[in-house]
């Protein structure tokens, strides 16, 4: 009778270790936290997921991958390569490319939106020896040159001192080997805002100059007033030392190129 009891009893309690398993099962509903399934989750969330997670993403965060100013700027770089590719493809044409090859700070110097507003030039009659009254016109038989080779830049020529952005002087020679010297002031963007022109009324040899010859010092003396420096071409007006006495074809390509150009850097 006993033994009966006990096998009986220990039925019972198999019965109910069985029950307590399945009961564990169904209560977890689930796998746990642990699964493939969530380890993929946390390495390549579902696009829904994905989307909910950009959307609660701080301002700061969604910004850092395309802020305007980033956006501005990849616009600047773009127009300044293709300015770089400009000047390359008119090497030959133009000598732009040898001046920025030679200038200090790789930029571009230029008058803007000088055609309604003119710039102001004080022609001052000179006291140094030599000088004649025909000079004057001079210089202005050679501001003139430029304005007919197309120069998108006027000047007044009858600005007096008071409000003249531009300042022709006289001096008798210079010390060094030239007949002529300017120099000029832009801002941070390339934009001319001021120049000084001085003109010797006698060669680096001492020799008297003329009306004519004073015409051509003032014409590569401007060819610098718009922005240009030097050609390295003897056939050019702006060759260093003057070997021809009017402008060339590369002179008037070259400004014009410069003028269809925005200033500044082209780096």
């Amino acid at each position: 009778m006993p033994e009966r009891r006990f096998s009986g009893l220990m039925l019972l309690l198999a019965a109910a270790l069985v029950a307590a398993m399945l009961w564990d099962v169904l209560r977890g509903g689930g796998s746990p936290a642990s699964s493939p399934a969530s380890s993929v989750t946390d390495t390549a969330p579902p696009a829904s997921l994905a989307g909910a997670r950009a959307a609660a993403a701080p301002a700061a965060s969604q910004g850092a991958t395309g802020p305007p100013a980033k956006e501005e700027h990849y616009i600047d770089l773009l127009a300044r390569a293709e300015t770089r590719r400009q000047i390359r493809a008119s090497a030959g044409v133009t000598y732009l490319n040898e001046i920025l090859a030679i200038s200090g700070d790789s930029m571009l110097h230029r008058w803007d939106n000088r055609i309604t507003n003119p710039v102001r030039v004080w022609l001052a009659p000179g006291t140094a020896a030599n000088y004649q009254p025909a000079f004057l016109d001079a210089v202005r038989a050679a501001f003139g040159q430029w304005q007919d080779a197309g120069v998108p830049v006027r000047f007044d020529v009858t600005a007096d001192s008071a409000n003249a952005e531009v300042v022709f002087k006289w001096r008798v020679q210079f010390d060094i080997d030239r007949t002529g010297q300017t120099d000029l002031t832009w801002d941070q963007d390339g934009h001319l805002e001021s120049g000084v022109v001085t003109l010797a009324t006698f060669n680096q040899l001492g020799q008297p100059m003329g009306p004519d010859d004073i015409r051509v010092v003032a014409l590569h003396e401007i060819g610098h007033l718009i922005g240009l420096d030097h050609s390295l071409d003897s056939t050019d007006l702006m060759y260093p030392v003057a070997k021809v006495r009017d402008l060339s074809g590369r002179d008037i390509q070259t400004v014009l190129l410069l003028y269809r150009l925005s200033p500044g850097s082209i780096r």
